[in-house]
């Protein structure tokens, strides 16, 4: 009872509007991969190291017969060498997915983080505060303003996380696969008030996004959803 317990609390956490286990957007998709493949390695390197530990009371003494040299060669050198490796090469292939490349359909936006709140700002001149309008199944860069101190910007489920330097911009691409809400939050603790700068982010159907983006700017939108708080 206590497993099933354990299990179903565990995959409970895999999910819900702040999950990078549940991911809904090519970036994002790229993380989660990424974080299955290094518990799976893990594990698989646990599951040996026991093994060894077990052999070793199992039979004592079994290995005495095998110089220590190839211990710590093969043990520690190699084997630690060819993971890493291997781990290296497949983090860098994946991590092409989180750049921003240029692509033709690209759709950009700036969010200016300021002690304690997050404006957003569009192409033609449109703002919004804490609720971030992108169209669904687009590229979006998002160019993020350092203002006054560090803070940096993460959607979990839609992207990597990028600071906000002040001084400095920094493009993220982000994208989601299909309309939705999303949470968003500042991950750098950056004051007093840095518990209260969560957002979200809507994803529109691309043929309704203009009209979106006009009524939110309209009605000057500036909450931030329960759950990205």
């Amino acid at each position: 009872m206590g497993s099933l317990l354990l299990l179903t609390s565990g995959a409970s956490g895999c999910a819900g509007n702040l999950s990078v286990l549940d991911p809904a957007g090519p970036a994002a998709h790229s993380t989660a991969i990424l974080w299955w493949v290094m518990l799976a390695g893990a594990a698989a390197i646990m599951a040996l190291v026991l093994a060894l530990v077990a052999l070793a009371f199992a039979k004592p003494g079994i290995g005495r017969s095998v110089d220590p040299k190839r211990w710590l060669v093969w043990g520690g050198l190699v084997f630690p060498g060819v993971v890493l490796s291997a781990l290296l090469v497949f983090a860098l292939g994946l991590g092409e997915h989180l750049l921003p490349h240029r692509h033709p359909d690209t759709y950009t936006v700036e969010a200016v983080p300021v002690q304690w709140a997050w404006t957003f700002r569009y192409p033609g001149g449109a703002e919004t505060m804490n609720i971030l309008h992108l169209p669904a199944g687009r590229p979006i860069d998002v160019r993020v303003v350092g203002t006054d101190v560090i803070h940096s910007f993460w959607v979990p489920r839609l992207g990597g996380k990028v600071d906000a330097i002040p001084g400095h911009v920094n493009t993220l691409r982000l994208q989601a696969d299909r309309p939705g809400s999303y949470g968003g939050v500042c991950s750098e603790f950056c004051g007093i008030g840095h518990s209260n700068m969560g957002f979200t982010v809507l994803a529109h159907m691309p043929a309704e996004f203009d009209a979106a983006l006009d009524a939110a700017t309209a009605a000057n939108e500036t909450p931030a959803s329960d759950g990205a708080r």
